[in-house]
């Protein structure tokens, strides 16, 4: 059963079904609730429909991640680096890279 919160955010898709930010509320609206199934629906369109939708691929690739697909979280975050690039968000470049570098097995620290 969906939450107020899900049924709000279902009623301006309706009004807006081109917005990029309510698919994303929606998508971490049921990460949010552990329905991982909705959660990688709504994240994977969001990255078909708007792709230059940078916070995305963090949040799906950390999804992949708790799912047990490390090779596809590291896909989703080299492509959310192209996107950042791309947009020149250093900011969202700086953590997915961080994410992919731990998901690659990249981070380490110096003695």
């Amino acid at each position: 059963m969906q939450n107020q919160r899900l049924a709000k955010l279902f009623d301006f898709l309706s009004a807006d079904p081109n917005d990029s930010f309510i698919l994303y509320a929606i998508a971490t609206e049921y990460n949010v609730q552990n329905d991982t199934e909705n959660a990688l629906k709504y994240y994977l369109e969001l990255t078909q429909k708007h792709p230059d939708y940078v916070g995305t691929y963090y949040h799906l690739g950390k999804l992949y991640e708790k799912l047990g697909k490390k090779e596809e979280a590291i896909e989703v975050y080299q492509t959310g680096m192209q996107a950042a690039r791309q947009k020149r968000d250093m900011h969202a470049l700086s953590e997915l890279q961080g994410a992919y570098n731990s998901a690659a097995g990249l981070d380490y620290e110096d003695d």
